[in-house]
Formats: structure tokens, sequence, C-alpha cells
């Protein structure tokens, strides 16, 4: 009998390849196809709790207390089964935990934990991530207990808090509410190497100046969370590493308060792993065999446990006891002068210069011995840099500070990608709002809705006016992180009120003549800017013969200025808009990539995103009114000649230069219409085409409205956490 190694060679039983990644080759025979992957990814499909599953109901069955402490339990009643540094997994929990938050960063607010994401490649087998596969297997039991009613997203963070509070620190608060994915993030771009820890020089302008890190990256090498911890491209200069933690931490919307916290808090606990050969590790998860069930980096040397471990290559502990939250990490990073040597697994890190005896760190597998502590570049870059270490030195003057503000940028490292609070479930989440949390007071929903559209459709705004203004505010929202869109109404405070993509004038004019109807009705700014929106597509709907109500939920607040971290907001400006059919400059991404790219973070599928498209086009609403793909006699009328002029047979498309195009009769070359690659690539993606002709069929005018419609509202209600919180 053959088992599936004996199968004879050329006698596979299924197409060779089409179940592993070498399957997937055949899409580069066309490189330049769009790939809408990323659209339809976590399709219900891959998805096992089916579509009646509610993690938030699950979630109000959970035993947070029962749960808290089997976690503290596990923190030192596992060592059996894989020893822990001094009897306690705490260091290895917070960074399982950190290193699940650490990948977001603010510029497309893609990464951080609040998928689960780290159980899947590319994470799961990414260098930095060495032996938090054991960790995640440690919380099986716990996840297996209570099932259902706990993600692992959630658990991974969670474990850190436990494991921050078994050591001493107060933390400042936990929020459950992350769900599960199931599978690998396909839109999240984690640069262009071909290898993990290639040297930092491809993904920089100039490496000796970090803001020329390529956007929207956020830490320095391929594999890595922030930044090398033995230095820029392996070679220490702590000034050097100052200036690219600093940067690394900015994109992940750290300020320097922050990341002198978030160093130093996360280093007074645990240790570095560098006892042996780095070499000598087997295979990373997801090149192991199968009989390593899912483990990686089989050390054949040693055990692989407490002090004979190899992981980040830097061998030993910052602190004198690093199962204990104090102020450790300060007396001995400033106490001493450092200097630079090679670990057993010849990586450089930074040790004392005639350290006392008794500020050693016990051995962490033989309480009999006592071990050097070390600093990597990063921790000298505390010392060394002069911001960080006047920051420092507040710290130690105060240790109630330094604790307080170390719990906050906790919270927020490991909250940071669960928008508003109303997304945050169980008995820890702290009263006070954030404005990271970008905070929206409750808004009115006792207000006369009909009378308010009825205000509105007499103002005499036009319905490209009405459709655009809400479009614009709407199309902020990025489901990476849950920021953005109409809710709050911010669309009327710097810097959204003077992004060149919004319009500002017109903006202005239109809020202008909106704002008096909000005052009037009592209902809020941003309730009134959708409910024009809607008054404009209805109106659109009827002058092309289609009675349609458009849905509307109230309650939307306004928020205020003070309200706003305005900064935090540039990274959510538009630099592009497909549906408007405008771009803010040549970029080296194509227009129809970049339009794929905003869909995803709006939540949109392919057919959404065309029917959209076609929708926006003949309602009028290119940005600076230009007519580029406006293929119809009708504007301002909800028709689907879009697509019907489209895949017109009598028309030819002929390039003009610069991405435009004449659309002309292929009879007599009269130039019918003029378009962009956005528009050509709606008849040119054999995909979209296929979309497009549907909704260009005799029989589907009425069923395009609909499909317009729904889509629509899915984007004006986007950001309506306050009705329906994610995981609902």
């Amino acid at each position: 009998m053959m088992d599936g190694n004996d199968i004879p060679a050329g006698k596979c039983p299924v197409m060779h390849g089409s179940a592993t990644a070498l399957g997937s080759t055949v899409t580069g025979w066309w490189p330049e196809q769009l790939n809408f992957d990323i659209l339809h990814q976590h399709d219900t499909k891959s998805n096992p709790m089916g579509p009646d599953f509610s993690y938030r109901k699950a979630l109000e069955t959970l035993d947070v207390e029962a749960l808290k402490a089997d976690m503290h339990a596990l923190l030192t009643d596992s060592q059996d089964w894989w020893p822990a540094d001094w009897g306690h997994y705490g260091g290895l929990m917070i960074r399982l935990a950190w290193h699940a938050a650490g990948t977001y960063r603010l510029q497309d607010g893609r990464g951080g934990g609040g998928t689960g994401d780290q159980r899947f490649a590319p994470l799961n087998s990414w260098p930095d991530n060495v032996s938090l596969d054991k960790g995640r297997r440690l919380l099986w039991p716990i996840k297996k207990k209570y099932g259902n009613a706990l993600s692992w997203a959630d658990l991974f963070i969670l474990a850190g808090n436990i494991a921050y509070e078994s050591m001493g620190l107060k933390t400042f608060g936990f929020g459950f509410g992350r769900v599960d994915t199931w599978e690998p993030q396909k839109d999240v771009y984690w640069g262009s190497e071909d290898d993990f820890l290639k040297p930092s020089d491809e993904r920089y302008g100039d490496v000796t100046d970090a803001s020329t890190m390529e956007k929207p990256l956020a830490a320095v090498q391929m594999g890595l969370i922030y930044v090398n911890p033995e230095g820029v491209n392996g070679k220490p200069d702590p000034a050097l590493s100052a200036q690219h933690v600093r940067e690394t931490f900015a994109r992940m919307a750290m300020d320097d308060v922050e990341t002198a916290a978030l160093t130093a808090g996360g280093h007074t606990v645990g240790k570095c792993h560098g006892n042996g050969d780095a070499g000598a590790l087997g295979p990373k998860p997801e090149g192991a065999d199968l009989h390593e069930q899912g483990f990686g980096w089989h050390n054949p040397n040693w055990s692989g446990k407490a002090s004979d471990a190899v992981s980040s290559g830097i061998e030993g502990a910052w602190t004198t006891e690093p199962t204990k939250f104090d102020m450790g990490y300060f007396k001995l990073l400033f106490g001493y002068e450092w200097e630079l040597k090679k670990s057993p697994a010849g990586a450089w890190q930074w040790e004392p210069i005639d350290i006392k005896e008794e500020d050693k760190p016990v051995d962490a597998s033989d309480p009999t011995k006592r071990n050097n502590p070390i600093m990597t570049d990063a921790d000298m870059a505390m010392k060394v840099d002069p911001i960080y270490n006047e920051i420092c030195q507040k710290f130690m003057a105060d240790p109630e500070y330094f604790r307080d503000t170390f719990a906050r940028a906790w919270f927020k490292l490991t909250h940071r990608d669960m928008g508003p609070k109303a997304n945050y479930f169980g008995p820890d989440v702290p009263e006070e709002d954030l404005i990271w949390q970008d905070p929206i007071p409750a808004g009115a929903t006792d207000y006369d809705i009909d009378a308010v559209k009825t205000k509105i459709a007499e103002s005499g705004l036009s319905i490209s006016d009405m459709v655009t203004t809400a479009w614009d505010s709407a199309r902020t929202y990025r489901g990476s992180d849950m920021r953005g869109g109409a809710n709050g109404a911010r669309i009327r405070f710097a810097p959204q009120k003077d992004w060149e993509g919004n319009e500002p004038e017109r903006l202005a004019r239109v809020l202008g003549v909106l704002e008096p109807i909000a005052a009037e009705s009592g209902a809020s700014l941003a309730d009134v800017i959708v409910l024009a929106g809607n008054v404009g597509v209805e109106q659109a709907a009827k002058a092309a013969g289609h009675d349609v109500t458009v849905p509307f939920t109230p309650g939307r607040g306004d928020a205020t200025e003070e309200m706003t971290d305005g900064p935090s907001f540039e990274y959510l400006e538009p630099i592009h808009d497909g549906f408007r059919n405008w771009l803010k400059e040549d970029y080296a991404e194509k227009p129809e990539a970049l339009m794929l790219d905003r869909c995803q973070l709006m939540g949109l599928t392919a057919p959404e995103m065309t029917v959209l498209a076609g929708g926006m086009r003949v309602i009028g609403t290119n940005h600076g009114d230009t007519k580029h793909g406006v293929f119809t006699d009708r504007e301002g009328a909800l028709t689907n000649d879009f697509f019907v002029n489209l895949t017109d047979m009598g028309n030819k498309w002929v390039p003009t230069g610069n991405g435009g195009y004449e659309v002309q009769d292929r009879k007599t070359g009269e130039t019918k219409w003029t378009a962009t690659r956005i528009d050509a690539v709606f008849g040119s993606s054999s995909i979209l085409r296929a979309y497009s002709e549907l909704y260009a069929q005799d029989d589907n005018e009425a069923k395009f409205v609909a499909d317009f419609v729904t889509a629509w509202t899915k984007v004006m209600d986007a950001d309506r956490f306050d009705v329906t919180p994610i995981g609902s």
C-alpha cells in the first residue's frame, strides 16, 4: 500500500502544484492584470463560523474573571511542557502580544493585532517572531476551554496584559472585541524584498535619513517589527538607531514620550535569547516538515528552552529582576557605562563595564548563576539621543509618571486598530475617552427626517453638490483600523476641509447651506450631510424613472475640534479617487491599482466598486466637474448609460497620452466621450467587463439602481459602530 510519498513521478493525481503556492505562478503570465483577491478575501466560504455567528453576542457569555484567573495560572503552571525563563512565561506572552499589535502602521491603518493574523504566514514565520509559535500553543488549552466566546486576536493581546499585571504593573484597561480572520491578510504590503532581513537600503532613499523609508512601511527590514536590535543594517550606532526608532514609532502613531515609555517598559521584563548557533535552527513554521505540526525553528544543539534558546541572537536580560515591573531598566542603563560585545550567537549587544555582582540578573535556567545584563542598540539610543535622554530622566525622577505613561502607551499600542470605543467590550474598558480613539458624541435620533430631507431638497443644492459632499465625508473610512467616515462630520475641520480632493470652495459652499438646516432641525451635521447625499441619489434615480428611498439610520454625532487629532487625520487624505475620476498627481502605482487598494480599505467588493463607479459617473460627481467617463447625455440621472456606452461595439478607444482616451464612433471617427484609465479598466479587465456587461443589459437597469443604492448605503454606514459594533 502506497502512502502519500509513494506516488510515482509523473502520476500526480491532481493538477501539478494546483494546491500549493507554486500553483499561483499562472498569474505571472499577465503581470499587469489586476488582482481582485484583496477585495474578495475573508469570504464567507473561508469562515467556518457561519453567517449567523456574532462574536459580540458570544462575548456576553464569557466569564472574564475565570479567564483572567486561568491566564495568571498559565504563566507559571505549564513548566513541564515548555520551561520558561525564571519559571515565568510573562516575557514570552508580552512579546507575543507586542508583536501581534506592533505591525500596525498609521499610513494605511493596516497590520496590528485586531484580527489574530499572527497565526498565519508570513507573520507566523517572520524572523522577529521566533518562538512565538510556542507562545501560541501554550495558549491553546485556554482557547479550547473558552471556545467561540474568546477570539485568538483578543487572547493574544490579553495574554500580554495579564503578563504585565502578574509582574506588578497596573494596566490602563482592556477591551475585548477583536474578530478573528480565517486566512492571511492579502492586502498588507510588507515590502518588496524577496527574502527576510535584507539590508535596509532597499526600503530607504537614504538609510542615514530615516524619513526616507518607503511608505506605508513602518519597519526597517522585512521580517522585523520595528528596528534591527543590533543597529541599522546590523551595525551598532545608537545615534542613528535613535533616528530610526523615532521614525518607526511615529509611523505607528507614537510620539517621543510614548516611544521612550514603550522601549523602557517593554524591556523592563523578560530577556533576549541568543545562546547558541542561530544558523543551526530548523525551518520556519511555514517551511517545516509535516511532523513538526506547525512548530518551527527547531534547535538541534540545545534544548531551545530558557537559557538554551536562540531567537533574536542577542543573549541576556535588560534588568536585574526580569520578572518584576520596576525601575531597573533605568538604573542599569544610566547607572553604568556600556561597551559592545558579541553574543554566543554572534550578535552585537551592549554589556555594562564593571557591573556589581548583585546587579546582574540570575540565569534564566540556573538560579546559581548570574550573567551580565544587556542592552540593544535601540536601548542605547534612549541614553545617547538628547530628547529620549531627557524623557527618561523625567521617568526616573517620577516612577509613577513612568508607570502611568507606559500603561497608557501599552493600551494604545494594543488597541489602536480597534477603532472607536463602541467596538470595545468587557468590564475593563476605561471610561476615559482618548483622542486617538476619535471620540464622537451621540447624535439626536428624534428629529423629523422627512422634514429635513424636504429642506435639503428645497435648498438649491445640485444633485452633484449633495452626492459629492456626502461621498467625500464618508470615503475616508478605512476598515483596516476603523478610522474615518462620515460620523463626526470632521470634514468641516482642518485638515479635511482644506484637502484638494474635497474641493474646498465647493465644500465650504455646501456646508454653508447644510449647517443651518442641521441647527434648525436638531439633527447633527453628520446626519444632514449623509441625508443630503441620499436626497441627491433619490433625485438622480427619479430622473432616470425609478422611485427609490435610500435607507437611513439617524444618530451620527458631531465631533468637536478638541476631539479631533488633526495631525493623525492627515494620513487619511485621499490622493486619488477613482469614483470621482481624480488623481492628485502621477504615482508609480497605476490609478486602477490605487482604486483597488482604496476599495479594500473601504470594504467594497469588486461588484460594489463597479456599480458605484458607473453610477457616480452619470450622476456627475467628477472632481472639478470634468467630463471624463461621463458616458451619458442624461448627466444627473442614475442610469446604466456608463455601462451601455462602455460596452457599445460601435465605439473604439484611442489613447491620447498621459492616461487619457477618446471614445470615438467606429464608423465616423467622431469623438463621443473622453475617458481615463479608470474608465477604460472597466471594459479592459475581463473580470470588471463581466460586471459591466451585466449592468449594461436591457433587463438590468432596475437592478443597477438597486445595487447602487445598496452599495451607497454601505459606504455611508461603514463607520456606524454606535449601531453595529465590529463583531456584531
